[in-house]
């Protein structure tokens, strides 16, 4: 069966179509505009809201409407007072990898910015979530996660000071922790992660640049040694725009 080409099983337009059959007009003009950002390239700053209301005939609103949609995928990012289409998002594996070998494998440049290194007690629930002791002394590592220069989550790591004494002098916080681990002969075994979707406190949203509305993906990592001892707890926050997870499964 032939179909046009916005009416094909799987097009941008059709997949967008309710049972009802009526398109939402923002959604059509969405789609008119993915199709011109396919053809502008990545960087490419798009046409002004008011030209893109003149070129489809449509209301402000409408555009307005379709290209907030476009942004929360990641299609576009704003740039100055501008917008300009986006770069594919960045694949982040799914395993005892560092955030550093997901990004340089992708050809970025990764990087971090210390928000706090601190340390206090052990609180019940930290202790009860890792197998920690409740009071021994912990390490809170913050930092804002870059990719080449740009702003794109938000990593707390929480890890016994007894096993890593001098955190606070001898690491590096633009560095991988992960490296740093495994310069000092610590080994992962295993770690137990969760995944979902969140929206960015005020806070997180400030120290990652981006709107609070912008949906993040939210990892929790619970990681043990290959002695099976607690060895870290992670909280990462990644933008959705820039982010996707990626894993293999097997049948075994």
């Amino acid at each position: 069966m032939d179909y046009p080409n916005d009416q094909a099983p799987g097009a941008p337009v059709r997949s967008g179509i309710p049972e009802h059959g009526r398109i939402p007009k923002y959604y059509a003009v969405k789609a008119q505009i993915a199709a011109l950002v396919d053809e502008l390239g990545e960087g490419a700053l798009i046409p002004t809201e008011r030209d893109l209301t003149e070129r489809y005939e449509v209301a402000r609103e409408t555009v307005r409407q379709a290209l907030r949609e476009l942004l929360l995928e990641g299609r576009l990012r704003r740039q100055g007072r501008g917008t300009v289409v986006a770069g594919p998002k960045l694949e982040q594996p799914l395993s005892l990898a560092s955030y550093t070998e997901g990004v340089r494998r992708q050809g970025r440049t990764p990087g971090r910015s210390l928000v706090t290194l601190d340390r206090f007690p052990c609180p019940d629930a930290l202790a009860a979530e890792t197998g920690l002791t409740r009071g021994e002394p912990v390490w809170h590592l913050e930092r804002v996660l870059l990719a080449d220069e740009e702003r794109v989550g938000l990593e707390s790591t929480y890890v016994s000071v007894a096993r890593l004494p001098h955190l606070d002098t001898d690491f590096e916080p633009g560095s991988s922790f992960y490296g740093y681990l495994d310069a000092r002969g610590i080994r992962f075994g295993d770690a137990d992660e969760r995944i979902e979707t969140v929206l960015a406190t005020p806070r997180e949203a400030l120290l990652i640049g981006t709107p609070p509305a912008l949906p993040m993906l939210l990892i929790h990592r619970v990681s043990r040694d290959s002695e099976g001892q607690p060895l870290e707890r992670v909280r990462g926050l990644y933008r959705g725009d820039r982010f996707s997870f990626v894993t293999k499964l097997t049948n075994q």
